[in-house]
């Protein structure tokens, strides 16, 4: 139930975005674009969602014959969590991430990047998958890509905005639209406003993904070593993502960048980290490093547990 009213407020706050953007913009015919563009993004973000993000990174399916250890770790921890296999997509990028997505448990889709793959150690991958697939039994993933959708169209609208200036503003007429100045404005904290939504439904659920994922993956060892590389390489080598989709992530794949670094969707990772160690909050700065492993040996262990 709760998640079914947040889904709803989200809703109905975007909506609202998108039709004082038209309103801005255009008076009263911009207002009526708006409700038509509302209408169809909240039709098309419930039932096509999880495609319009996956063609954004050109995701490519995988199964148990292309990719037969990735979807073994993924059928493994479904099991556990009493979910149905999700679908296993695969994104073409070096920089380590992860996101699911779709409108419930029996459409969901994880994907993950090649480079997750590579880098990741066997426990750290499973730490990772088994927070995605928190998200889908929390029942996070319809929220997370209606918010995806939706933030593209306030910031598409914003995009407009800015175009419109340079081809002559909107008249401040009884039609109710902007002048140069107001425009301007409209432009900047539009997509600051869709990213303040994105806040507030994404940091929470995050924790709750961690503590979850934890408890599917079997400790939250392997997460938390996950994060930590993560946040490094995403910090190093920042991945081609899109501002709307940043919240679906596992760590925020715009961080460090400016201005969207201040508008985080993301809990830092020094406290997630922290409280999938058990560390007390005030002693995060000073959390110990867990000791050196013997990384081949572990990895072979969690091969021989998963073929068992």
């Amino acid at each position: 139930m709760m998640n079914q009213f947040r889904t709803f407020l989200l809703l109905a706050l975007l909506t609202g975005f998108i039709l004082w953007i038209g309103q801005m913009l255009g008076g009263r015919q911009g207002l009526l674009l708006a409700l038509f563009l509302a209408a169809a993004m909240n039709i098309g973000s419930y039932w096509f969602s999880d495609k319009i993000v996956l063609s954004m990174y050109r995701a490519q399916p995988v199964d148990a014959a292309s990719a037969p250890e990735l979807y073994q770790v993924v059928a493994t921890l479904a099991k556990r969590a009493h979910l149905p296999v999700p679908r296993i997509y695969l994104i073409n990028q070096d920089t380590p991430n992860a996101f699911a997505t779709g409108r419930n448990p029996q459409n969901a889709v994880v994907a993950v990047t090649s480079g997750l793959i590579r880098i990741m150690e066997p426990e750290e991958i499973k730490g990772v998958l088994a927070h995605e697939l928190a998200h889908v039994k929390n029942r996070d993933i319809l929220i997370g890509s209606i918010a995806a959708t939706m933030a593209g169209a306030v910031m598409f609208l914003a995009s407009m905005a800015r175009w419109s200036m340079f081809f002559g503003g909107s008249n401040d007429d009884d039609e109710g639209g902007l002048g140069i100045i107001g425009l301007l404005i409209m432009s900047i904290l539009a997509p600051m406003a869709a990213m303040v939504i994105q806040m507030a439904i994404s940091r929470a659920r995050e924790y709750q993904a961690d503590a979850t994922g934890a408890a599917i993956a079997g400790n939250g060892d392997g997460l938390a070593g996950a994060l930590e590389k993560l946040a490094s390489y995403n910090h190093r080598n920042q991945m081609q993502a899109q501002p709307s989709t940043a919240h679906l992530f596992i760590v925020n794949p715009l961080s460090g960048a400016g201005l969207m670094n201040l508008f985080s969707t993301h809990p830092p990772i020094a406290q997630r980290v922290a409280r999938l160690r058990g560390v007390p909050p005030h002693l995060v700065g000073e959390a110990a490093k867990p000791a050196p492993r013997n990384q081949a040996q572990e990895a072979s262990r969690f091969w021989d547990r998963l073929n068992r």
